[in-house]
């Protein structure tokens, strides 16, 4: 439990970590945090798949298939009403917010704000279910992929607020909420697990359908919005391959 709760504090702080370097370098190049981010996207994709849905199946046994698909399909179509309700970064932090940032919406700014908070619930949820695999080694690389995404979340957060007038105070809270919001998630997906071990196999499998969600449809249109393209890709494939390695050595 106390393995599991250092996670949580550490997934959340991963955006707080990413808001204070938001604060120090207010104009960290879009070509960074887009090479950090498709690296984040790497990990996450492989996560999902080695360590969230083959365990699904395995963990199914005769109708470990059906189990997995329908859970994968499942986390996706959540996560799919959710962004239909409040659009997430590529759709919120674009034109609109760059160019009028020097007399900015301040209802659209508090919108981006609350689309990462509520997106960050699903996300840490997956990191949580993680843990009922009991491979604790695999968990922790999956909250890690996580964690590298929240980073330059909480970058992004930091400019626009600012810029709207936000105080830099409320703009710092406001930066540690989204991050509370994926810790209580984590403690949640951890909890489900633990409590009702029959919906491991589905649980699994709908973590790994968040995580294929939030890297098709936000993480790899973010990390190519901006003209890095071919970097993001090979950093992308970078993060693949080190989740694949740290599988295979520490499996």
């Amino acid at each position: 439990m106390d393995m599991v709760l250092l996670t949580a504090l550490g997934v959340g702080g991963a955006t707080v970590f990413g808001a204070v370097i938001g604060f120090l370098f207010r104009n960290i190049s879009h070509k960074f945090s887009d090479i950090v981010l498709a690296f984040a996207a790497g990990v996450m994709l492989a996560a999902a798949v080695l360590g969230l849905i083959l365990p699904s199946v395995e963990y199914g046994g005769e109708s470990g298939l059906i189990i997995t698909v329908a859970g994968i399909f499942t986390g996706a179509f959540c996560l799919n009403l959710i962004d239909k309700a409040v659009p997430h970064l590529h759709k919120l932090v674009g034109a609109d917010l760059e160019e009028h940032s020097g007399n900015a919406n301040l209802n659209k700014i508090l919108l981006f704000v609350t689309a990462i908070a509520i997106h960050n619930l699903p996300e840490g949820i997956a990191a949580g279910v993680s843990f009922g695999s009991d491979n604790t080694a695999e968990a922790l690389i999956i909250a890690g992929g996580i964690a590298l995404q929240n980073i330059p979340e909480g970058m992004v957060i930091i400019g626009p607020m600012l810029a709207a007038g936000i105080s830099p105070k409320r703009t710092f809270l406001c930066a540690m909420a989204t991050g509370l919001v994926e810790v209580v998630g984590t403690l949640l997906g951890y909890f489900a697990v633990t409590v009702a071990s029959a919906v491991l196999p589905f649980a699994l499998a709908f973590a790994g359908g968040t995580m294929l969600y939030v890297i098709s449809d936000e993480m790899i249109p973010e990390t190519h919005a901006h003209g890095s393209q071919r970097g993001a890709t090979y950093a992308l494939l970078v993060g693949f391959c080190v989740m694949l390695i740290s599988d295979v050595l520490l499996g």
